[in-house]
């Protein structure tokens, strides 16, 4: 029978290397200042939000297409903060790097800390056997501008293993976002077809 894992299970696979860096406990304080918190949880794990944005602009006028996106619809930014413009959204990656077991799903679920601002994270889920720095896709909402804090917690992943191993994992069909560092933008793998 499926199910979500425990606390336990996440410190466990952690060890062996399927969260770098990894937090063991709930770190909800940095040098004595409140933050979003980050790391393990009851049933899931609380990531952190890289210092690597990419904002979206349409100074540029380009039209959004998924399979010819343009990277000059981005406005590159290193920072602590990260204000993303009203009704706009911006990309940002994880800190941790994964690397997640064949028998295993991950599905991630904003903070509420930010949802309930109107800022909505999204991520599709961690397919078994993928690697890499998580892209997060971070919406606002609201008429004003948003705040994302880099290095605080951003998304909780949620950890379910199935009662059976996967025939094709996403390393298997060699996926296009396998290994990812940075912020990743949209792909279209270009393949011939016979």
């Amino acid at each position: 029978m499926p199910s979500i894992k425990a606390d336990h299970w996440i410190r466990k696979r952690s060890e062996e290397g399927m969260i770098e860096p990894f937090e063991p406990n709930q770190v909800s304080h940095v040098n004595g200042q409140k933050i979003v918190s980050y790391g393990t949880s009851s049933y899931g794990y609380d990531v952190r939000c890289a210092n690597e944005f990419k904002i979206f602009t349409n100074i540029n006028s380009a039209i959004i297409d998924p399979k010819d996106f343009s990277e000059h619809s981005f406005v590159d930014l290193k920072n602590d903060v990260c204000i993303i413009p009203p009704n706009s959204f911006a990309l940002a990656r994880t800190i941790e790097y994964f690397r997640i077991p064949r028998d295993v799903l991950v599905i991630c679920l904003g903070k509420s800390t930010y949802a309930r601002c109107g800022i909505i994270v999204n991520v599709t889920p961690l397919e078994p056997e993928w690697e890499g720095h998580v892209t997060l896709e971070f919406s606002n909402t609201t008429p004003l501008p948003a705040k994302i804090y880099a290095n605080e917690g951003v998304a909780q992943m949620l950890f379910i293993q199935s009662d059976e191993v996967c025939d094709v994992s996403y390393k298997d069909r060699q996926g296009k976002y396998q290994g990812q560092t940075g912020v990743t933008l949209p792909k279209m793998l270009n393949k011939n077809l016979k």
